[in-house]
């Protein structure tokens, strides 16, 4: 069995397009202002505007007529990875260059990275940026293949004897360690295998977790964090409609999970989720907020100054707190089974044991006061302890990137590729983008605009020479020729849409959209049929 997308981790949470953008030539005019234009040798200034479309001036530069223009060297392009990171790089390289050949590697049979197996089954809406790279894929200058492990099936040398470029975009596959004792006992997991089980992660589908107590501690204040809770305490009528896995649905159905607190080191002003996601706690059916008001007193004149997503997010956790619900509210609230709460200023210290040794009790953790203020502000333990027994803890405080592959320079420290906007330092012809180029944050929109930035040096780096694609490569025919002797057999993009037919046939007929595989064997015997 192979292991998990290279593409796949990270918010796992995780990412949500809170609006559209694109880049346009500053000679089409923009009213955004936020906008990219010290780089006047290059292809061309970037500014980002309200939609997805691209184009090239009338009157552009000699240099962009000729880059665009349908003579001249094929400029062949590799990608590593299929998520966002990948399908937006690949995008913008092949609107703004008519002649790039570019190939898309990922290490699972299936593509699409973190918005298949890292967006929420009840957030559909932000999976219909599926749409946008299955017409990327689909293009005569784009090939998939899947089921090839780089670093493994083939290096990244060989890649590079084969393309003009490779990129790196295989996301975050780790999740960073508590470092604390007892992380190891049973009922403890990660956010990102909890969420990969649910979505049907081949790594994460034996998961089993373990849902039998009544108390659950999610650690972690971000969008990945409320995604888990949100799921647990969540009506099985409102999942079943959704894309979660069968296996996965059964577990949450004999749930007797009824509490989930979040705990986070820091205070209301540093929480890292959303306004969409803490306002979908807020209206979960059948659950009821508990939100401390001596959290949130006194908030109000330190924010009115702060940016508004900021405020906007701590008014409406303030108003939670000490306001009275309306009637309907109330009344829902008051009969509500189940509950979640925020736990702010605490940093975990130990997992506690059962009698048996073997399974989680509790946890410990450690009173903080922050150092500081605003977002840089630091928790720091006030030599005060606090035990919260459970029997079922999540930890959600972020993810990593893994090196690839020997000969791709790599921090361990910050867990990315060291680069210079994209280019891999000492390693010409090398580029990142994504997570492994910036590290796991962010949502979409600044993915999809990190991998811009990216495929736009790669473009210039074609402009000015800086990649001589005077001599021709071989591109997928040295590749698959390399595969073939070594028995790897990769999954094209029509063999994709096998697999997607017969989940979609599968889902209807059980009311859902679609029924993931989720074994990679059953994945390649679909690609035969």
């Amino acid at each position: 069995m192979r292991g998990a997308s290279r593409s796949v981790i990270g918010r796992v949470a995780f990412w949500r397009i809170t609006s559209q953008a694109a880049w346009r030539s500053p000679a089409l005019g923009s009213s955004c202002a936020a906008s990219r234009t010290g780089r006047r040798g290059g292809i061309m200034c970037w500014r980002r505007v309200s939609a997805f479309r691209f184009s090239a001036p009338s009157g552009s530069p000699t240099g962009i007529k000729r880059l665009l223009s349908t003579d001249g060297p094929i400029p062949r392009i590799c990608i590593v990875g299929s998520g966002p990171a990948g399908f937006y790089t690949a995008q913008h390289l092949l609107k703004h260059h008519r002649l790039a050949q570019v190939d898309v590697y990922e290490k699972l049979p299936v593509p699409f990275g973190l918005v298949r197996f890292g967006v929420a089954p009840d957030h559909p809406e932000v999976k219909n940026v599926i749409n946008t790279f299955t017409q990327t894929a689909r293009s005569d200058r784009c090939s998939y293949y899947g089921n090839v492990t780089v670093g493994k099936d083939i290096t990244v040398k060989e890649l590079q004897k084969a393309y003009h470029a490779v990129i790196l975009s295989y996301g975050a596959e780790d999740n960073r360690a508590l470092g604390i004792p007892g992380e190891d006992l049973a009922g403890v997991y990660t956010a990102r295998a909890f969420v990969g089980w649910y979505n049907g992660l081949p790594e994460n589908r034996d998961l089993k977790p373990d849902l039998s107590s009544e108390t659950a501690v999610v650690l972690g204040h971000g969008n990945v964090a409320l995604d888990v809770a949100r799921i647990l305490l969540s009506p099985l009528e409102i999942l079943r409609k959704t894309d979660i896995t069968e296996d996965s649905l059964a577990v949450l159905a004999r749930s007797k999970v009824k509490r989930v607190c979040l705990v986070g080191r820091r205070g209301p002003l540093q929480v890292a989720f959303t306004i969409k996601e803490l306002r979908e706690m807020i209206n979960l059916p059948s659950a009821r907020p508990f939100l401390d008001p001596a959290d949130f007193k006194g908030l109000g004149d330190i924010v009115k100054d702060a940016p508004r997503p900021r405020r906007r997010l701590t008014e409406l956790m303030a108003k939670t707190a000490l306001d009275e619900p309306g009637e309907e509210v109330a009344g829902r609230w008051a009969s509500a089974s189940r509950e979640w709460r925020l736990k702010f200023w605490r940093s975990p210290l130990e997992v506690l044991p059962a009698t048996d040794g073997k399974r989680a009790r509790g946890i410990r953790m450690a009173v903080t006061r922050l150092q500081g203020s605003g977002e840089t502000a630091k928790a720091v333990p006030t030599g005060e302890v606090e035990d919260l027994l459970c029997g079922l803890i999540l930890s959600s405080i972020g993810y990593r990137s893994l090196p690839i592959d020997p000969a791709v320079p790599f921090d361990s420290k910050q867990g990315i590729i060291p680069n210079n906007s994209g280019r891999v330092l000492g390693a010409p012809g090398l580029y990142c983008s994504g997570w492994v180029k910036r590290g796991p944050v962010g949502v979409i929109l600044t993915t999809m605009n990190d991998s811009f930035d990216t495929a736009q040096f790669v473009l210039e780096d074609l402009q000015s020479g800086v990649l001589d694609v005077s001599n021709a490569k071989e591109g997928s025919e040295l590749v698959r020729s390399i595969l073939q002797s070594r028995g790897i057999h990769p999954v094209s993009f029509s063999d994709w849409e096998k697999i997607e037919a017969a989940e979609v046939a599968r889902g209807k007929l059980a009311g859902k959209p679609r029924e993931k595989v989720v074994d990679p064997q059953e994945m390649l015997e679909l690609t035969r049929c």
